[in-house]
């Protein structure tokens, strides 16, 4: 029979994949959201979005940042990489897409995310790489790459007409990925220590806004320039930026951070529906292909722990968020009881 433990820790992981498939939704709207505002550069998009989502997120947190100001003054050069992070990466994203097109600047974006954010883990954490998380990713990857070879051909003659253009837009995303894993992976790394996920996606977002600040400030006239480019602006930074990343801090207290990376991949199917809906770009059947085997990546990751695990050491391998201490193990049972931060 499942124990208590077992199946509390099940509900939890299980909700944290919920959370972070919710926010990926969000998240793939963001470059067709774009695409009507043509005349805003990649990086006001980026700053506005991020920035003024960012500091939202730290206004409604403002009770429980005082509350563990002590703890996250104790770790700040674990915020301070987090909120650098967090800064980079819309910059380098938006960019991206701008260079490359909407479906493969999400692509290579997200789809890298998940092997830096193992490797990270594997390298300072010491966490070994799962096998559920190993077939889940290389399965996810893979369709990320289908979608990028199918889009491929298409960004190419439409997105800035230039031979460096596609190129730039691929080393871009490679960047934005790693920036995603490094926020991820810090976010967690805290959460992991006590502090409740609303303080921390607070001020790791709340620091990187401001960060954004200056980049808006020189690049975000034509924000202003028209009530439709102050909608899209609007709502980057209220939906996608702040609703999808308060769900996100929720999942990243209930999964490791390079599971949230992996179920994030959604993100690109998302935005490639979008982008033949919305945006008109035509997706071949190699694009349809790599859609569905992201979606079988979900569901492997998604997968109930099998029944044959009875050790706490075997339970906790089979988890997606397996942690290697009982001190882990207790906090991950306990945060699914508690209402989300």
């Amino acid at each position: 029979m499942r124990t208590s433990v077992e199946t509390g820790r099940f509900h939890g992981t299980t909700w944290g994949a919920l959370f972070v498939l919710a926010a990926s939704v969000l998240w793939g709207t963001t470059g067709t959201a774009a695409t009507f505002a043509p005349d805003v550069s990649p990086l006001a998009i980026g700053a506005v979005a991020m920035g003024f989502g960012g500091l939202l997120q730290a206004a409604i947190a403002a009770r429980p940042i005082l509350a563990f100001r002590l703890n996250l003054r104790r770790q700040w050069h674990t915020v301070a990489l987090g909120a650098l992070a967090v800064a980079a990466y819309p910059l380098a994203f938006y960019s991206s897409m701008h260079l490359a097109g909407v479906a493969v600047g999400t692509v290579v974006s997200i789809g890298s995310a998940p092997l830096a954010s193992a490797v990270i883990e594997k390298v300072v954490d010491k966490r070994p790489f799962t096998g559920r998380w190993i077939a889940g990713a290389v399965l996810g990857v893979a369709g990320a790459v289908l979608l990028c070879l199918a889009d491929a051909g298409l960004a190419d003659a439409t997105a800035a007409g230039t031979e460096w253009s596609t190129p730039a837009g691929v080393v871009l995303g490679l960047l934005a990925g790693l920036t995603y894993a490094l926020y991820s992976w810090a976010a967690h790394r805290l959460i992991n220590t006590g502090v409740p996920s609303r303080a921390v996606m607070g001020t790791v977002f709340g620091i990187g806004g401001l960060l954004l600040m200056p980049v808006l400030a020189f690049t975000g006239a034509p924000l202003v320039a028209s009530w439709q480019n102050v909608a899209v602006g609007a709502y980057m930074a209220l939906v996608p930026m702040f609703a999808g990343y308060v769900l996100f801090g929720w999942g990243l207290a209930r999964v490791r951070a390079s599971t949230a990376t992996t179920l994030s991949l959604s993100e690109t199917v998302v935005a490639a529906v979008l982008a033949v809906l919305v945006v008109g770009e035509r997706l071949p059947a190699l694009g349809w292909l790599g859609a569905a085997m992201i979606a079988g990546s979900l569901f492997i990751l998604t997968l109930r722990p099998s029944r044959n695990r009875a050790t706490p050491a075997a339970a906790g391998e089979g988890t997606h968020d397996g942690a290697s201490s009982s001190r882990r193990q207790a906090a991950a049972v306990a945060a699914p009881a508690a209402p989300p931060d």
